[in-house]
């Protein structure tokens, strides 16, 4: 079993503190194994009985009844009757006790959000829960917990999991791992024939089957095609309209912007990708549009192209923003906008000079660039040059790809290899 002891601690550390934790990501990441197998085992290690830990996966066929939320109410009591005994509630996949027309009624919250708040009132109840869409976590329902939700966001395989996971050399597992992804099942994987199989297989009857199903989507291949459209431009700026363009010029059936937009939320909700807005560092303001957008796993981006364009500058970047967010730092991508020319000179105009990556967490923020490869000065100065130009002292870093030693520059921007900032616990530590 893969250990993924970053988010063990996290579950350690939040148990019996009175809320719902809540476990979100893509499906098939991990999230079931995490809560049912690691936690599960940890606790029992720890002087819990089998009988006091409650587990039920709702996306078990055996288990269609306890969808409805009253038979799952009932189904916990049942196996909950001494008030004091202390009992520990695994759901896994919740979002299955949610019904459609439940998601598309705003007036009124689906019965699920009233059944697990009556779970918790219950002061010898500790709920963990799972789910694979982040509608779940929406400010309203947050709401509804009436501020006793306590999410954990869980992400396919890290690099820093992985690594030991692979048993190949570094160099082989970062190129198995730009190729591939981080899903669990597909590092184990016999062959490479089988882990592509598995990927392109969880894309078409697992995501996009389920997306199409859940929200009512008749269009399924319209709603593949902008996936696809997404994957072949991971980093560049876009919106609705520019991708509406795209398709209008490449001769595909029209799709109106609108819906465009809503199968581009549908698809983020599942947590296929991630969007990252345009944040204006010296105005401090974010920008409307466009933004970018990143996907959770590179073998899922992969397959959906049949492995066609796998551009490592490009998958570098994205596994760079993939593994800030899984040291849980808030990631805009930074726009510095600056003059040119002479003060008194009547061309003188302001361009914007781009930062991949604003990470920022509390008070602590590093730019990041990411240059697959800097072979010369003239290189070197194109990608240090929003850097420089931000106005302060916040940490900045360069990652490239070529193996070298980890270094500060005379304008004090670190440089450090791929590998190296994906496997330090803390890229302040550079």
């Amino acid at each position: 079993m893969i250990k993924r002891d970053f988010y063990l601690k996290r579950l350690i550390a939040k148990r019996g503190n009175g809320q719902i934790k809540i476990i979100t990501g893509i499906r098939r990441c991990g999230k079931s194994t995490l809560l049912f197998e690691i936690f599960g085992k940890w606790l029992a290690e720890h002087g819990m009985s089998e009988s006091s830990i409650i587990k039920v996966n709702l996306d078990d066929v055996e288990n269609t009844g306890l969808c409805d939320p009253l038979a799952l109410y009932e189904h916990i009591r049942d196996l909950t009757p001494d008030p004091k005994a202390q009992y520990v509630v695994m759901l896994d996949e919740v979002q299955y006790a949610i019904s459609r027309a439940e998601l598309r009624d705003k007036d009124r919250p689906p019965l699920l959000y009233r059944v697990l708040n009556s779970l918790i009132h219950k002061h010898n109840l500790d709920v963990y829960v799972t789910g694979s869409n982040s509608k779940f976590l929406s400010t309203d329902v947050m709401t509804e917990f009436r501020g006793r939700g306590d999410e954990i966001h869980i992400q396919p395989l890290a690099f820093s999991e992985y690594l030991p996971a692979h048993g190949g050399d570094r160099t082989e597992a970062w190129s198995d791992y730009l190729k591939y992804g981080g899903m669990p099942y597909a590092l184990s994987c016999e062959s490479a024939e089988y882990r592509i199989e598995y990927l392109k297989r969880l894309n078409s009857e697992i995501y996009l089957k389920d997306i199409s199903e859940r929200y009512g989507i008749s269009n399924a291949a319209g709603m593949t095609e902008i996936l696809k459209t997404v994957a072949s431009a991971i980093g560049s700026p876009t919106n609705p309209r520019r991708i509406a363009s795209t398709f209008k010029s490449s001769g595909e059936k029209k799709l109106s912007e609108p819906s465009i937009a809503r199968y581009l939320s549908c698809l983020a909700d599942a947590f296929m990708i991630e969007k990252a807005e345009r944040y204006d560092v010296k105005g401090r303001k974010y920008l409307t549009s466009p933004c970018k957008y990143y996907f959770t796993d590179l073998g899922l981006r992969n397959a959906l192209l049949n492995f066609r364009q796998t551009e490592a500058p490009h998958l570098m970047e994205n596994a760079i923003y993939n593994e800030l967010i899984y040291r849980r730092y808030s990631v805009d991508v930074g726009v510095v906008p600056v003059s040119t020319g002479c003060a008194d000179s009547e061309k003188r105009r302001q361009i914007q000079l781009e930062i991949d990556f604003v990470a920022t967490k509390g008070d602590r923020r590093i730019y990041i660039q990411s240059a697959f490869a800097i072979p010369d000065e003239e290189k070197l100065a194109q990608e240090q040059a929003s850097l420089l130009k931000t106005g302060d002292s916040f940490k900045k870093i360069i990652v490239v790809s070529a193996p070298s030693p980890v270094w500060t520059n005379s304008r004090g921007i670190t440089i450090v290899n791929v590998m190296d900032f994906l496997t330090n616990p803390d890229p302040l530590d550079l």
